[in-house]
């Protein structure tokens, strides 16, 4: 018999009340203002609890009526050249008309982009935003939309929402996505998805560095590791390689 099947009734009733207490305390005090926890808490902050379980209860609601989906990354800014946000646009549209709902965290640049494309495409255009202290609007594209509190439930929504994973040009945020994705496919904490990357102008210095640094001089990945992801250069490349690659 496992371990953890043999734990004693008691410790697991002894967690599960702590925790509805914790729950039921939260939702009574959550305050108006919701200071951001920026060091480790000296006691359980019941509403802070209670506040990201209930992010996680509605975003797996939210992402639960899409069978088939599709997530866009890419930067939130407009500083990128025109034509990838046509190329966002456009992959977005035909993906929608291929029946994938089109996921993005809700904002502008690459994800108005695709949401713009799945909208007029007559598909789902869902943003997945976060709120944060200097606004960060939703696009007017969006067939469904949440806010989130809390950037790491945001991510786990993103993360475990689709069958395909695009990514364009974009900043911190977009790196950091894209790393937790190939960390999960790679330590088979979700299964293997088509991860797409767009632009090979952008990505092929990075692309470089995990060659050389991480593999050959480090070695702390394996060849197999880095065909995880494709490299794309058209809309053409993207729409057929997902095709002929995703499953569900």
């Amino acid at each position: 018999m496992d371990d953890d099947l043999t734990l004693p009734t008691s410790t697991n009733r002894g967690t599960a009340e702590q925790l509805a207490k914790a729950v039921h305390e939260g939702q009574r005090t959550i305050p108006s203002e919701r200071p951001p926890l920026v060091c480790k808490p000296r006691q359980i902050e019941s509403w802070r609890v209670f506040k990201i379980m209930s992010e996680f209860i509605e975003g797996f609601d939210i992402i639960r009526r899409y069978s088939l989906a599709v997530t866009f990354f890419g930067s939130a800014r407009t500083s990128l050249a025109q034509d990838a946000y046509k190329k966002a646009e456009e992959l977005a549209h035909r993906l929608a008309k291929r029946g994938f709902a089109v996921i993005t965290g809700g904002s502008t640049g690459i994800m108005q982009a695709a949401n713009k494309g799945a909208y007029e495409a007559g598909g789902a255009s869902v943003g997945l935003n976060i709120n944060l202290s200097d606004v960060q609007k939703y696009n007017p594209y969006l067939t469904e939309r949440f806010g989130f509190d809390h950037f790491f439930v945001r991510k786990v929504m993103l993360t475990y929402a689709s069958e395909v994973y695009i990514y364009f040009p974009g900043g911190f945020g977009t790196l950091d996505e894209f790393f937790e994705i190939v960390t999960l496919v790679q330590t088979k904490k979700i299964r293997k998805v088509p991860i797409i990357l767009f632009g090979k102008k952008y990505w092929e210095p990075l692309l470089t560095f995990i060659d050389t640094m991480l593999y050959q001089e480090r070695a702390s990945i394996s060849k197999e590791d880095m065909t995880l992801y494709t490299v794309v250069d058209s809309v053409d490349e993207a729409y057929d390689y997902i095709i002929a690659n995703v499953s569900c």
